[in-house]
């Protein structure tokens, strides 16, 4: 969404680039080396549908190589366009620095409506596009591993993989080529939800420091908490629903395509998910107010604002009139430049997208290292933790014993102890640690450092200084 008389997306990521690394000290040749995007490479091919040949035009943009490989999604959309491509680059390669995924940052896209094909019309188109990206080695295991992106997911990340292996048949490692398969076809457990569950992470974390709190005017936990979501979508539903079922808080507005539904009791998120899926929109749904223009939620009262689909929905148009007092951007550049700057001298505090929506590059960085290893998480000590864990179980018991049963241990609790970690486990043990960990690096230099104004500004110095320190250490 371009809104006149402020900067593009791309524009934005590198403002907001230029403004950290005023507060830097880095050598003018090493700062041009990091902002600029190495390369892209535009793709146009044809493929025989309906009984003529239709022309594509694909995208897959390199930003950074001071890792490798690099990682970024491709996403299906008719927006798609060089300069989106870039920026999306960029902030992926700031966006692993920042976790500490050990890629660069990458990203691609394919100008189509996904609507507009049958299942097998789009098979044909994404595996042409696959092959070729792959020719070029722009989708490869050790250099450059897609994953799932706004209209693809994990049956167009199978077909990818599958033509892959086709065009490279003895290779062992063909499988960790794309990140973001089905579970079947060499995924991870969890990686469906790993964007939301990332956001109701980067969230706890929030509400565990009370100088965070303090920051947005909120007190207490998340239970209880009013959440307005902009998007029901892979993201925005499993952000939703934890949050709710998990940590009490209570989604009182949901904003999709055909409108919005509001109730201050809070929505039940299984139930409008079933209804759009049943219905194509959320038109028409019981038990809420419908607001045919959704976006007027988004200046709804509430304590959190989940914006979690569309860039630049918060915009110069409606910034002044979001009374939110927390924004977290679970979708990729959702509050444009001259949005923030009102934001933020309102108060607002927002988690900015690079670090909020880490959580599926996280999660695919996982699945790469599972598809390498050729074994799943916990495979190899599930079992033996849980003899470990039966051992002092046994000594409790008899410890119990000889005092004449004076203690006693519950079923419950010996179930839950008992029980060894499985993949889905591990897999949010691995993501909770590591949003964790990048929350605090964050807010450490929002917090210690007078010239860092907010989280946002805080997480473009944490992940530029990594990138900066990997080519320092390249000799560069």
């Amino acid at each position: 969404m371009n809104v006149p008389n402020e900067p593009s997306f791309r524009e934005s990521v590198d403002l907001m680039f230029n403004r950290a690394v005023a507060l830097m000290d880095l050598p003018p040749g090493l700062e041009e080396k990091i902002r600029v995007c190495n390369a892209t490479y535009t793709v146009r091919f044809g493929v025989r549908l309906r009984g003529q040949i239709q022309t594509f035009t694909g995208y897959r943009s390199v930003h950074s190589e001071h890792k490798e490989p690099v990682k970024g999604g491709i996403r299906f959309a008719m927006g798609v366009n060089q300069d989106e491509v870039e920026a999306l680059a960029a902030l992926m390669t700031y966006k692993c620095a920042l976790v500490e995924a050990p890629f660069g940052g990458s990203k691609g896209g394919l100008r189509i409506d996904p609507r507009q094909y049958e299942d097998h019309e789009l098979e044909r188109i994404t595996r042409r596009f696959a092959y070729e990206l792959a020719k070029r080695d722009l989708i490869h295991p050790s250099q450059n591993v897609p994953a799932p992106d706004m209209g693809t997911g994990e049956r167009e990340m199978a077909w990818i993989a599958d033509q892959y292996a086709r065009m490279n048949t003895t290779d062992i490692n063909a499988v960790a080529c794309v990140t973001g398969k089905p579970l079947n076809a060499g995924g991870i457990s969890g990686r469906v939800e790993a964007t939301g569950r990332g956001v109701q992470y980067a969230l706890r974390e929030f509400f565990r420091d009370p100088r965070d709190m303090e920051k947005a005017g909120l007190t207490g936990s998340l239970d209880g908490k009013r959440v307005i979501v902009q998007g029901l979508g892979n993201v925005g539903y499993h952000a939703a629903k934890f949050l709710s079922q998990e940590d009490g808080a209570r989604i009182t507005g949901i904003i999709e395509w055909d409108g919005g539904l509001f109730n201050e009791n809070g929505l039940d998120v299984d139930a409008v998910r079933a209804w759009i899926g049943k219905n194509g929109g959320v038109t028409g749904f019981p038990d809420a107010t419908y607001s045919k223009d959704g976006s007027v939620l988004l200046e709804q009262d509430c304590d959190i604002l989940i914006p979690a689909a569309l860039e630049g929905v918060i915009n110069l148009t409606n910034a002044a009139k979001v009374k939110a007092p927390l924004i977290i951007e679970a979708a990729n550049g959702p509050i444009t430049a001259g949005a923030d700057d009102i934001l933020r001298e309102k108060g607002t505090v927002i988690i900015p997208d690079m670090y909020a929506n880490a959580g599926g590059v996280t999660v695919s960085y996982f699945e790469w290292v599972k598809n390498l290893s050729h074994i799943r998480f916990g495979r190899m000590q599930r079992r033996q933790e849980e003899s470990r864990h039966q051992l002092v179980v046994d000594e409790l018991q008899r410890i119990s014993d000889s005092m004449g049963n004076k203690y006693t241990i519950t079923e419950s609790f010996k179930q839950k102890y008992l029980r060894g970690a499985d993949e889905l486990e591990l897999v949010r043990s691995g993501l909770d640690d590591t949003m964790r960990i990048a929350y605090q690096s964050m807010r450490d230099v929002w917090h210690e450092r007078g010239d860092v104004p907010d989280l946002r500004m805080a997480a473009y110095l944490v992940a530029i200084d990594k990138v900066a320190a990997s080519y320092r250490a390249k000799g560069l």
